[in-house]
């Protein structure tokens, strides 16, 4: 036994008397250390350091200071406590306490911000203690960090260089203060986003680590036109956290960016695919890799669980807001169709709402019939959907389905695409073993759908001119066999097989697939396969 161990263990045997801990017999070997578990904070229990070799951690801010911990054999135990940053002798807590199922418990209170102090146990049994178990460390901290930001591109409370919609640079500036006479544990992470950061800590997605001078830079698009509000929350390494909210304005862009097929702003069409999760990627067509620019929650899908099974289109807006794609959103077999405006650059944060099925039919020369024997009431029946592009010259886009084998377009669409009239476009049911595909206008306003044959791989594209008259020629839809432009897109190759519009930017539409072994494959037109790798 150490001179410092025989001094702590001094008069223990007639405390521990005193606090009733010395009962009945029992069997106990006086010799045997306890197992200590080490300290904790709240109901965070961690393994500190009780040997030479591992740092002691840090406690923070606790209601009645940290709890020790020790498994021990008796039917009670002793805990002392010294403040190796005074070095002083005599200890500054001790505390007896039963044991409950080999394992007994005290919280320290009143300990000092910054000092490192060591602790051991006894257990007790009767008249017997034991030898005390070896020194275990920790060091208190319990002063929350500090953080404060600024943006060279949207300062608070001066003139923003850049637009809503666009990335901007974010400083988080991070201090942990040290108390006098004693040491910080130092900035573990920052956490950061424009709404409620909720509870979290270092390990979050949201989370990143300063670098050594305390400051980390984050690029970050603003979502929205006007005030803006970014918090921050700053955690030390002790489980302290410290926070603060920069407020700045964020301008509207007067010429931004239009394409169809673009949801998040850029003005390049993006691909909207689903991740192993169930969350919602947005991938920019013109993108080298399958990292997503942002990615929607599973839980915010129609169904409030994944975004797997869900046919999610998307190809135009209404001039109720920026120029972004809307969503439109069907599960296989669902009575409902999903509405989703855009109007925070790709977030959907607006929710959803139903879209209703109109009562009114035409035949395929767009003359007003009676609805056919079967028609349904509600949106079970479509198999497949398509934005085809706008019939009257605006940014909102036409909707085409698959339903019992024959297409169907659901034209004149309006704010929230409230839909007016169905309008059959064939009757011979031959549509069912083929997957639409929309490549939206070309420049001059003249349409197209394209489709995968199932059964053997082949691409068709089906022109849809614009007449003089400006209504669009359908005929070329009548027979889905024709028109093959390419062949080998089989199903067993490619079982995803989509198109966003131009993603490349030379003019023309372009062709997206997803793999087997679920990589994103992007073409040129439909030739010039690029693989962009693995999806999430």
């Amino acid at each position: 036994m150490t001179l410092r161990h025989a001094r702590r263990l001094g008069g223990v045997t007639a405390a521990a008397i005193a606090a009733g801990l010395l009962t009945a017999p029992g069997a106990f070997a006086a010799d045997t250390a306890p197992a200590v578990l080490g300290t904790s904070q709240g109901t965070d229990y961690r393994a500190d350091a009780c040997d030479s070799t591992t740092d002691p951690s840090w406690v923070g801010r606790t209601t009645n200071g940290p709890t020790l911990n020790a498994k021990v054999t008796g039917t009670g135990a002793r805990f002392g406590v010294w403040d190796e940053t005074t070095g002083a002798q005599d200890p500054v807590f001790t505390g007896a306490v039963q044991a409950y199922g080999q394992q007994a418990k005290v919280a320290v209170p009143g300990l000092v911000d910054g000092h490192g102090y060591a602790w051991h146990a006894w257990a007790v049994q009767d008249q017997q203690t034991s030898a005390p178990s070896a020194d275990c460390h920790f060091r208190v901290d319990t002063t929350s960090p500090t953080v404060t930001v600024s943006s060279p591109d949207f300062p608070a409370g001066g003139t923003a260089t850049k637009y809503a919609g666009q990335k901007g640079a974010f400083v988080l500036t991070t201090a942990d203060p040290a108390p006098a006479g004693g040491k910080a544990s130092g900035v573990a992470c920052v956490r950061y986003g424009f709404g409620n950061l909720g509870v979290g800590g270092c390990d979050s997605s949201d989370a990143v680590k300063p670098g050594a001078d305390g400051t980390v830079t984050v690029d970050l698009k603003v979502l929205n036109w006007g005030t803006n509000i970014l918090n921050v929350q700053v955690m030390d390494k002790a489980g302290n956290v410290g926070g603060a909210s920069y407020t700045f304005y964020a301008p509207s862009n007067p010429n931004p960016p239009q394409a169809l097929g673009d949801v998040d702003g850029d003005g390049v069409p993006d691909i909207l695919l689903p991740d192993s999760a169930g969350n919602l990627q947005i991938i920019s067509g013109g993108s080298a890799s399958t990292v997503p620019t942002a990615t929607i929650p599973a839980n915010w899908s129609p169904n409030r669980n994944s975004w797997t099974n869900v046919q999610v289109v998307h190809r135009g807006w209404d001039d109720s807001h920026a120029p972004m794609d809307d969503l439109l959103m069907h599960e296989g077999g669902s009575r409902a169709l999903y509405f989703s405006s855009n109007q925070d650059y790709g977030s959907f944060t607006g929710g959803l709402r139903s879209v209703a099925r109109p009562k009114a039919c035409q035949n395929a020369s767009g003359t007003a019939t009676s609805c056919p024997g079967g028609y349904a009431s509600d949106w079970r029946k479509a198999d497949q959907l398509a934005l085809i592009g706008s019939l009257n010259d605006s940014t909102v886009s036409s909707l085409v389905t698959v339903e019992e084998g024959n297409l169907w377009l659901f034209a004149d669409p309006g704010f929230s695409y409230e839909l007016e009239s169905a309008r059959q476009l064939t009757t011979t049911g031959d549509w069912a073993g083929y997957d639409l595909i929309a490549p939206g206008p070309d420049a001059a306003g003249n349409l197209a759908l394209w489709a995968r044959d199932r059964a053997t791989g082949d691409l068709h594209a089906y022109p849809v001119p614009k007449k003089a008259d400006g209504t669009f020629d359908f005929s070329a839809l009548a027979d889905p066999k024709a028109n093959v432009v390419a062949t080998g897109f089989t199903t067993a190759a490619y079982p995803t097989l989509g198109s966003s519009g131009d993603g490349d930017g030379d003019g023309a539409p372009d062709l997206w697939a997803v793999t087997a072994d679920r990589h994103l494959v992007t073409f040129s037109g439909w030739s010039a396969p690029k693989d962009l790798g693995a999806l999430r």
